[in-house]
């Protein structure tokens, strides 16, 4: 399969797993990505195409978050939506009031494909790539045993100042604080459960 690199055109998607299967370079690819922002992000392959940008530009991979997370936030969701593209937002009244005359329904005047008009669902599994890639890539949480008997923390906070989170394992909860000092200098701090053994890099 390496052999062959398809031309993926604009599609971040299709983008991103060619960068994280090793068929492109991740430099550039991260530069290609970030290059337009959050635009053509999908909520499908969100966790995949962060993960790419974040390969080489963490605090542009967070500001795409924030831009089109923020998005459907400031549209009135309150969970994530199986389709979103930031440019439904103009002149569009929020979802959770009534669309007053001139303005556009985010919900059933937009959509593609097979999610044209109310089609797309307002809570979809699919939308959730930011937990995962919050988890993995700025607390750093990786699995290194089966079962997480080992667990190795090698947080990437980009253009953060701290950042906190909890991680289920087999034998309970593991709480993760990272943090940037005065300096700059990062630090990590963590409860681990016990029978679980916690690496820093």
């Amino acid at each position: 399969l390496s052999t062959h690199c398809p031309d993926c055109g604009t599609a971040k998607q299709a983008i991103a797993m060619q960068t994280l299967a090793g068929l492109r370079d991740k430099k550039a690819t991260a530069k290609e990505l970030c290059a337009d922002g959050a635009k053509g992000l999908s909520t499908f392959m969100s966790y995949y195409i962060l993960k790419a940008m974040s390969e080489d530009n963490m605090a542009a991979a967070l500001q795409v978050l924030r831009d089109y997370y923020s998005g459907m936030l400031n549209m009135g969701a309150t969970t994530f939506w199986e389709d979103f593209d930031l440019a439904w937002t103009e002149n569009a009244a929020p979802i959770d009031e009534p669309v007053p005359e001139g303005k556009k329904d985010i919900h059933g005047d937009f959509g593609a494909f097979c999610y044209e008009g109310f089609r797309h669902s307002l809570c979809h599994g699919w939308a959730s790539g930011p937990v995962p890639f919050l988890a993995e890539r700025v607390l750093g949480i990786s699995i290194e045993e089966a079962g997480c008997k080992t667990i190795r923390l090698r947080p990437d906070l980009g253009d953060l100042d701290w950042a906190k989170g909890t991680f289920p394992t087999p034998k309970g909860v593991l709480t993760v604080s990272v943090y940037r000092d005065g300096d700059g200098e990062v630090h990590v701090a963590y409860e681990a459960p016990k029978g679980i053994t916690v690496l820093t890099d």
